[in-house]
C-alpha cells in the first residue's frame, strides 16, 4: 500500500520505518527541511535502539522516502497518517491541536482518489470529527474517511512494540476505512495480533484511558512505597505479592521518583480536562497527577535527608537524566525537578546520562556534564541514581566508595539488591525498603 506519514517525530518516524519494513511504500513528510535532509543522509534525530538500522535498510530498498513535498505524495496515497505533536496547551492542560488541524487544512485540497486520513497522534475525543469537518468544508467532493489508530509505543522498545503489539486499535466510521487499515496491518494479523475495530471516538478514548490507568498504577505503588518507608516494609516484595495477581499484573509496579516522558504527563492532563469539560471529572486521575508532581519534588528532600539534612556546599553526582533508559527523551523527566531543587538548596551538580545530555543542556543550567558514571562521581559527596540505565546496575562498589567523599549513595530506582551493598562502606538509601 502507499502510505504517507505527516510528521517525523518519535511516532511518525518509528511507524513509517516499521510500515516500510512490512513491505509498504512509505513517504515521511516534514516541513523542517534540515531534518528531512539529515534523514536522507542517515542521521536519525532521536535515539531509539535499532531505528537507525531499520531506516537505512528500508531507505536503501526504496520503500522509505523522506520529503518536504506534500502534494504528489498525498494525491497518490491510500492512507495518510497525521503524526504531529499534541503538546499540553500552556496554562490550560488541554492538548494543543493546532498542528493536527493545520495538517487537515493542508491535506484537503490535495486528495484525488479515495484516501483514509488517520490520526496517529494522541488526540482528545472528538478530534477526528473536527478533522473530518475541516476537510469536508474545504473539499466537499473529496472521497475520504477519517479514522483513529492510536499508538502504544514504549520509548526504548518502540520497534518491538510496533511489530509485536498486544493489540491494534482501529476507530472507523465506515467498513471501507476499517478494511483498508486491516489490510495495512495484515502482516500482524497473520501473527494473530488482535485488531479491535471500534467507532472513532472510542478509539480516541482507549489511548487516553490506557495511559491514565498505567499512570495510576505508578502513582499507587509510589505512595505504597512511602507507606513501606514508614512501617518498615519492602515495596519490592509488596509489588511482587500484588503483581502475581493476574487481575493486577506486575508491569508498572516499580517504585521510583515519578513518571515522566511524552505520554503519561500530557495524556493524564488531557483526559482530566476532557472529563471536566463533559461534567464527569476523573478524580482518581486528578489525584495521581497531583501525587506525581509532589513525588518528584519530594525526591530532592530524600536526597537531602540521606546527606545528613543539608546539601549546601556539597556536590551531588546525578546518574541518569532522561525519564527512562534507552531513550534521549527529557520530557517531564524527574531530573528536571530534582536537580533545580537541589541547586536551590545550595548543591553543585555533576551529571551523566548515556544518551540524554545534549537534550538536557537545553533545560538544566549550571550543571557539570561528565563523560561516564565514574567521572561524574569524582569529587562528589554523594551519588544519586535517577534513571535506571543498564550501565549503572553493576558499578564497581569499591571504586564508588573511594570516589564519593561522604560515601552517600541514593538509589531512586531500587536497582541494587539490599544485601549486595550490605558489606560496603556506602551509606545506601533506596525507595520503600527498610
Amino acid at each position: 500500500m502507499r502510505v504517507v506519514m505527516i510528521g517525523t517525530g518519535y511516532v511518525g518516524l518509528v511507524s513509517g520505518a516499521c510500515f516500510a519494513d512490512f513491505g509498504h511504500d512509505v513517504i515521511c513528510i516534514d516541513n523542517n527541511a534540515e531534518k528531512i535532509d539529515a534523514l536522507n543522509h542517515g542521521i536519525i534525530p532521536i535515539f531509539e535502539p535499532g531505528l537507525d538500522e531499520l531506516v537505512e535498510k528500508n531507505a536503501e530498498a526504496g520503500r522509505l522516502v523522506f520529503s518536504t513535498e506534500t502534494k504528489e505524495a498525498v494525491s497518490n496515497a491510500d492512507v495518510v497518517f497525521i503524526a504531529v505533536g499534541t503538546p499540553t496547551r500552556r496554562g490550560s492542560g488541554h492538548a494543543d491541536l493546532q498542528y493536527v488541524y493545520a495538517v487537515a487544512e493542508e491535506l484537503a485540497p490535495l486528495l484525488k482518489n479515495y484516501t483514509v486520513i488517520v490520526t496517529k497522534s494522541t488526540v482528545p475525543v472528538g478530534t477526528g470529527d473536527e478533522v473530518e469537518t475541516i476537510i469536508r468544508k474545504i473539499a466537499p467532493k473529496a472521497d475520504f474517511d477519517v479514522a483513529s489508530n492510536p499508538e502504544f509505543l514504549r520509548e526504548g522498545a518502540a520497534i518491538s512494540d510496533f511489530k509485536r503489539p498486544d493489540r491494534i486499535v482501529v476507530g472507523a466510521e465506515s467498513e471501507r476505512a476499517a478494511n483498508t487499515l486491516k489490510m495495512l496491518y495484515r502482516p500482524l494479523y497473520l501473527n494473530e495480533t488482535p485488531i479491535i475495530v471500534t467507532e472513532r471516538r472510542t478509539a480516541e478514548l482507549i489511548k487516553y484511558a490506557a495511559n491514565a490507568f498505567l499512570a495510576v498504577k505508578i502513582g499507587f505503588i509510589n505512595e505504597i512505597s512511602d507507606l513501606c518507608d514508614a512501617v518498615g516494609a519492602d515495596v519490592q516484595q509488596v509489588a511482587k505479592g500484588i503483581g502475581l495477581d493476574k487481575r493486577i499484573g506486575a508491569k508498572f509496579l516499580h517504585a521510583g521518583p515519578g513518571y515522566g516522558g511524552s505520554c503519561f504527563p500530557k495524556d493524564t492532563l488531557a483526559l482530566s480536562k476532557t472529563a471536566k469539560d463533559y461534567g464527569t471529572p476523573v478524580t482518581i486521575v486528578d489525584t495521581v497527577v497531583r501525587s506525581n508532581n509532589k513525588r518528584k519534588k519530594s525526591m530532592a528532600q530524600r536526597i537531602v535527608a540521606a546527606c545528613g539534612g543539608s546539601v549546601k556546599g556539597k556536590t551531588i553526582a546525578i546518574l541518569g537524566l532522561t525519564f527512562k533508559p534507552n531513550t534521549d527523551d527529557m520530557r517531564e523527566s524527574p531530573s528536571l525537578v530534582i536537580i533545580p531543587e537541589l541547586q536551590k538548596l545550595g548543591a553543585s551538580i555533576r551529571a551523566y546520562d548515556p544518551e540524554g545530555m545534549e537534550e538536557a543542556r537545553r533545560f538544566l543550567k549550571k550543571v557539570t556534564y561528565c563523560t561516564d558514571a565514574y567521572d561524574c562521581m569524582t569529587g562528589a559527596n554523594a551519588a544519586v541514581v535517577v534513571t535506571e540505565w543498564d550501565e549503572f546496575r553493576a558499578l564497581d562498589i569499591k571504586r564508588t566508595e573511594k570516589l564519593l567523599s561522604d560515601q552517600v549513595f541514593v538509589d531512586l530506582r531500587n536497582i541494587y539488591p539490599k544485601d549486595e551493598l550490605a558489606g560496603s562502606k556506602l551509606k545506601y538509601s533506596s525507595i520503600g525498603r527498610p
